[in-house]
């Protein structure tokens, strides 16, 4: 039975993330995994397939395309991976270090708003990567310990037990997530290798029988990707090879960054404590001492999550890093934090004074995003409207409204055998923005078009006309004939779509016919069909 702490935060979080979801605007990668549920398959180009799922969960239930039914999926997934987490902590630690757990990954920005509210491949990711964390704590650590006893796990404590086999299953299922699920792989195998304790496990057949449920769970992936020669591995592996020198100022501005996104008083002692106690522990490994269970298990955790903050963080010298690409490493480390922070008596009001902070910021952020609040003009005059990136976050359903009473924008989507736009990430908002209007197929005709290019072939669309749908912020009017003219017979302007917020426009939509293309347009993973 749940204490009514730890019910109660995982309530309200449930309801202010609801609240989150159903106001804010859905962004680029949201839209464009919307795009995955209309091409159901092993895998996609980007990512492995759950994001799709997750993405569709909410469409299927609610029979709705908007921005709360795509993110219905990580709502209910980060429920479910917070209180997994916090039986985690309860197991390994006590039950207050649970909730100190579970209010920090409830508080801090990042997690509950990248994990918990936008649809994202992290959403499946921290629920596996929690269920792992939670089955390999009873794993690798079966028996209690008495209050206040300080015990040495020894070969004769621990023997491998098919619980080892489940890991490696949960395992595989966090990499259909995202791929982040190989790091904690790569961690757990690590943490056996560091433990005389636990190295026994690697030598079982219970190993062998972990790496068949992680292939097993894995395959969609592997099949997809032989079939496409191996495209989306060398797509997100080049992503890691340096494209100019390494920066020390940028790697300073990742660190400020990430402490920004999880907050600084939330931040700087998670990384602060991490960096600390990994030093503490491999200074013990690397001095033969035999570890206390309480080191055993902050090094299950410092090598679960630690690997994949450092490798991040150190990218970010050489390259910008997204802001969730360190962050299940965080997530993971938070499990000390609530180790640490459950003796110090000044915890409660910490995480208190910064829960307030961080909901007042969430919601003026939330304000202006939705509404124009320190918009100019409309808001309070502190944002020029025309250097808002935010605008970029379009009311889908408003275009949605403009298509269904505009009649040039009604007539010309009936024209059209398909609808395409100039930009991949732009899809996704067009797409949901027309999906109760039309079922005609959206592509995209660009040099970038990720999952585009697997969802369609270039020849299915000679000899129709498309309908193209752009906005004034990614291209302007003169560029369309230039680029486009010479693969249509004609190419005919509908009309101009403005999209509203606070009173001024916030974003133009250009909207053109083009008539009976001619020639395939050129597909840089053609090649790879």
């Amino acid at each position: 039975m749940l204490p009514k702490a730890a019910l109660w935060i995982l309530g309200l979080g449930l309801l202010l993330r609801c609240l989150v979801a159903a106001l804010l605007p859905p962004g680029f990668d949201e839209a464009y995994y919307y795009l995955y549920t209309r091409h159901l398959d092993w895998s996609y180009f980007d990512h492995p397939p759950l994001v799709a799922w997750t993405t569709g969960l909410g469409p299927v239930l609610t029979g709705q395309v908007s921005a709360f039914s795509i993110r219905l999926g990580s709502l209910l997934a980060y429920t479910g991976s917070s209180l997994l987490l916090y039986l985690t902590a309860t197991r390994l630690f006590s039950p207050q270090a649970g909730l100190i757990t579970l209010a920090t990954i409830s508080i801090a920005p990042i997690f509950w708003i990248g994990f918990g509210v936008l649809t994202l491949p992290d959403s499946p990711l921290m629920v596996f990567t929690a269920a792992t964390l939670w089955v390999a704590a009873q794993e690798f650590f079966p028996a209690p310990l008495a209050e206040g006893k300080l015990g040495v796990y020894g070969a004769a404590r621990y023997r491998p037990g098919p619980r080892l086999a489940l890991i490696g299953l949960l395992v595989g299922l966090a990499c259909l997530g995202k791929y982040h699920g190989l790091a904690l792989g790569f961690g757990l195998v690590l943490f056996c290798l560091l433990s005389p304790a636990h190295r026994c496990a690697l030598r079982s057949g219970w190993a062998l029988l972990a790496v068949v449920g992680f292939l097993a769970a894995f395959s969609p992936v592997l099949i997809w990707n032989t079939q496409q020669d191996w495209v989306s591995f060398r797509f997100q592996g080049g992503r890691a090879v340096p494209e100019a020198g390494y920066q020390l100022q940028e790697l300073g501005l990742t660190v400020l960054q990430e402490m920004g996104y999880l907050f600084p008083t939330l931040g700087i002692p998670l990384l602060g404590l991490s960096l600390a106690e990994g030093g503490r522990v491999g200074l013990a490994l690397v001095q033969g001492r035999r570890l206390t269970d309480q080191e055993l298990k902050q090094l299950l955790i410092l090598a679960c999550g630690l690997p994949l903050v450092l490798a991040f963080t150190f990218m970010g010298g050489y390259r910008p890093i997204l802001p969730t690409w360190p962050m299940p490493g965080f997530w993971v480390l938070s499990l000390l934090l609530g180790s640490r922070w459950e003796r110090w008596p000044g915890a409660r009001q910490l995480l208190a004074g910064t829960a307030v902070a961080v909901g007042l910021l969430v919601a003026v952020g939330l304000a202006h995003v939705r509404y124009g609040l320190l918009q100019d003009p409309g808001g309070l005059g502190l944002w020029p409207v025309e250097r808002d990136p935010s605008t970029q976050l379009i009311d889908i359903e408003q275009l949605r409204r403009q298509f269904q009473t505009d009649p040039r924008l009604a007539q010309a989507l009936a024209e059209a055998d398909f609808i395409f736009t100039n930009v991949y990430f732009l899809g996704g908002q067009i797409g949901m923005a027309l999906a109760p209007l039309t079922e005609k197929p959206l592509t995209c005709l660009d040099e970038d078009l990720r999952g585009f290019a697997f969802w369609s072939q270039p020849e299915d669309w000679l000899g129709k006309d498309g309908l193209l749908v752009t906005s004034q912020l990614f291209w302007q009017k003169a560029g369309i004939q230039a680029v486009y003219g010479t693969y249509f017979e004609q190419i005919e302007p509908v009309a101009e779509v403005p999209l509203r917020r606070a009173g001024a426009v916030a974003q133009t939509f250009q909207v053109y016919l083009a008539r009976q293309m001619r020639q395939p347009y050129p597909r840089p993973y053609s090649r790879l069909r």
